[in-house]
């Protein structure tokens, strides 16, 4: 059991995201996987590992920071050897990091090596753990995926496929895997199709990734989205696809549209920039403002603050820059510095705001501890109105399906209504999309209450998955893959 994951109280954005990549059949795998998780870094930025196999032996390297940190250099790409290869980026958590803990994880096991990265969360991966231990499994890491693996090693199914099928029936949440072993590569999606998870060609090899971004850095061709339940096997004979699984309605985690997905990738074939625009465009129909211009939160709040200003016919202006050269890691020395944090990544421009009404966009909020230090930022620069647009409903609940959201309450739409939020944070006026809004603007009539189209359980607390853990009495947060045990 580990501590329950949260994310520091002065960060104001979901975390614990991570990013997936895997190339089959290529000279220079290892390399097109770094170039992926290059892509792939807004996904995860404390830790990445790549595992490769050259037909004879398998060859790892895993560490704490950037892909760049560890992965530029050439001996380290010399070493991780072969044609096929596969890599993770991820968030860490609260807690000590720990290199044992950082993926893609790998083991032997009877049929030879696997290595298995996930992008997701195992809803009862806890019970499961318990049960796994008390049959005599020694766990060398903290994380739910680790889980999958000791369920593959004690299956008594033939092949590997079998194994994983087998594996995967007993697990309960949200997931995308790659997964390598001597003669395959494999891509498998969770029934409901929460995580995301592409399927692309380079030449005669064949990709895996999160999203479509990282086909692009390497040049690779766009094929298909790898379907919800849906195992594919890449070898030597070419693809083989696999549906074991009991269908289930398709619940895409919304939130990738808002702000996980990277703007110039295209997820379950919906370009991410447009709809931010549209997402945009449609809470200006819904929130307008008596105002000057509109001013974007860098940079998220970017293509929304440019859909909002196009439809209410307002100046969109650059009135917040951010520095794009801070790393997470700055060290905070006293309490000063540390109330000063928010401007080290984002600075007001006095002349573009000072005497102005400004509509100041952002994609979300959740603990609102940000918003309040800009809106404070943006006032003395000296805006003359501030009135805050959300491009996303309320944050009312948490994620237990891959991303790190706080505990319920310590979220700032669970502990406050609109007006109360308002005051808290320092505007004159407040307005999030509503749910409606954003479904319309994803392509859908609204939602459809009984049957809704997307996860979006942290706007309604409407839980696709079984919180297995959670309802068995836990403290219901997600095992932490960087966090030490408790």
């Amino acid at each position: 059991m580990t501590s329950p994951a949260r994310i520091s109280p002065s960060d104001d954005k979901p975390r614990e995201e991570c990013g997936v990549f895997g190339v089959f059949g290529h000279p220079d795998a290892a390399a097109h996987v770094a170039l992926g998780l290059h892509a792939l870094q807004h996904r995860g930025q404390e830790a990445a590992g790549i595992v490769s196999y050259d037909g004879r032996q398998f060859h790892s390297h895993r560490c704490l920071g950037l892909v760049g940190d560890s992965f530029s250099a050439g001996p380290v790409i010399h070493r991780l050897d072969g044609r096929s290869a596969i890599g993770h980026v991820r968030y860490s958590t609260a807690g000590e990091t720990v290199l044992r803990n950082v993926q893609p994880l790998f083991a032997e096991l009877a049929f030879g090596g696997l290595a298995i990265a996930h992008n997701g969360n195992l809803t009862n991966a806890r019970e499961l753990r318990r049960r796994l231990v008390e049959r005599g499994c020694l766990f060398q890491s903290t994380s739910d995926s680790e889980v999958i693996v000791h369920l593959m090693a004690i299956s008594e199914a033939r092949t590997v496929i079998e194994r994983l099928t087998d594996a995967l029936d007993r697990v309960v949440g949200a997931y995308s895997l790659v997964g390598l072993t001597g003669e395959a590569m494999i891509g498998v999606r969770d029934a409901y199709g929460v995580r995301p998870l592409v399927l692309g060609r380079l030449g005669e090899a064949t990709v895996l990734a999160s999203e479509t971004c990282a086909l692009d850095i390497i040049g690779a061709r766009f094929e298909r989205d790898v379907a919800p339940g849906e195992i594919v096997v890449i070898d030597a004979a070419g693809l083989h696809a696999h549906r074991p699984f009991q269908l289930a309605r398709q619940r895409f985690c919304i939130f990738e549209y808002v702000y996980f997905a990277r703007p110039d990738s295209a997820v379950e074939g919906k370009p991410v920039y447009a709809l931010r625009k549209r997402i945009g465009a449609e809470l200006a129909r819904e929130a307008p403002a008596e105002a000057d211009m509109v001013v974007p939160v860098p940079d998220s709040g970017v293509p929304a603050a440019i859909g909002y200003a196009a439809e209410a016919a307002l100046p969109f202006e650059l009135g917040i820059v951010r520095n794009h050269y801070v790393g997470r890691t700055f060290i905070e020395p006293s309490e000063p510095i540390r109330h000063l944090g928010v401007k080290l990544k984002h600075n007001a421009s006095r002349g573009v705001l000072a005497g102005r009404r400004v509509v100041l966009v952002d994609d979300s909020i959740v603990r609102g501890t940000t918003s309040t230090k800009i809106v404070q930022m943006v006032r003395d620069a000296g805006a003359r109105e501030v009135h805050m647009r959300i491009a996303s409903p309320p944050t009312a609940h948490s994620c237990f399906y891959g991303v790190d959201t706080p505990a319920r309450d310590e979220l700032f739409a669970a502990r406050f209504d609109v007006p109360a939020m308002a005051r808290h944070i320092g505007v004159d006026s407040l307005a999030f999309l509503s749910i409606d809004g954003l479904y319309r603007a994803v392509g859908e009539a609204g939602r459809i209450a009984a049957l809704p189209q997307y996860c979006d359980a942290c706007f309604t607390g409407d839980y696709p998955i079984a919180l297995v853990d959670h309802d068995g009495g836990s403290d219901g947060r997600q095992l932490s893959l960087l966090a030490e045990s408790a």
